[in-house]
């Protein structure tokens, strides 16, 4: 019976997963442990830097969780990614990578460059399922090398 009584007011995974991508559907975030002003500074500066969604997951979930806090908490901190990492959220997948070279947060600048290296690299997928999420490795979280000639357009000869 105490169980029942509990069960009413703990919260519905599958609600917060539900409301946590129907909200960031087609959005970033990016989750940290701290980031510094003059990194979110030039974050800020780069087109479209700051539009992502920031979180800092040293603050604990409530007693009765948002579904970002829910899904922060228990689903991605859960798999020990370097912070800080962005988190694309398409459809009901998440695409994680890590923010991180030489123990330091990388350039801002470069965070677009990751997100179009999605799905091909990427550390961590989460794909939406039963109450939560099934997770799939990708590559090596010591590797994070971008490969700026997988989104080069052109050529340059093109450029006066």
């Amino acid at each position: 019976m105490i169980n029942k009584i509990i069960a009413v007011f703990r919260p519905n995974p599958t609600v917060l997963r539900e409301r946590f991508l129907s909200r960031f559907a087609g959005r970033t975030i990016i989750v940290h442990t701290g980031l510094t002003i003059g990194w979110v500074g030039e974050l800020v500066k780069e087109a479209g830097g700051g539009s992502h969604f920031r979180i800092d997951a040293r603050r604990p979930p409530s007693r009765r969780p948002t579904p970002i806090e829910w899904v922060v908490h228990q689903h991605l901190l859960t798999h020990h990614i370097p912070t800080p990492f962005i988190v694309k959220v398409i459809d009901n997948q998440l695409w994680v990578r890590h923010l991180v070279r030489n123990d330091m947060p990388v350039h801002p600048s470069e965070i677009h460059w990751m997100l179009t290296e999605f799905p091909d690299n990427f550390h961590l997928k989460l794909t939406a399922a039963g109450k939560g999420f099934i997770a799939e490795r990708g590559m090596s979280v010591a590797e994070n090398a971008i490969n700026l000639n997988a989104t080069w357009a052109g050529t340059e000869t093109e450029f006066p």
